[in-house]
């Protein structure tokens, strides 16, 4: 069981980083997304924007320990710290 929520943390905070990384180029900048991307990418900002997307996992792992779901929560740290090393490599 431990394995499954770790998991399933590790997917919410990965998505939830994309989720956050949409948002910061739909409200941020007047480009669409494939074009943003792109952008984003040429001027050598791609691992910035993942990294500011990855702040809403603060939210979801702050909601995961209120309701008491830890090893959900440790999925979601695992998830920053993978974005992390990610976006060295970016």
């Amino acid at each position: 069981m431990n394995k499954k929520d770790i998991t399933i943390g590790f997917l919410i905070g990965i998505f939830v980083a994309f989720l956050g990384s949409f948002l910061f180029i739909k409200i941020f900048t007047d480009f669409e997304i494939s074009t943003g991307i792109k952008t984003i990418k040429q001027y050598g900002y791609l691992g910035k924007v993942i990294a500011l997307g990855a702040t809403l996992n603060l939210v979801v792992f702050t909601i995961l320990l209120k309701i008491n779901k830890e090893f959900m929560a440790r999925g979601v740290i695992f998830a920053v710290i993978v974005l992390a090393i990610s976006t060295l490599f970016i």
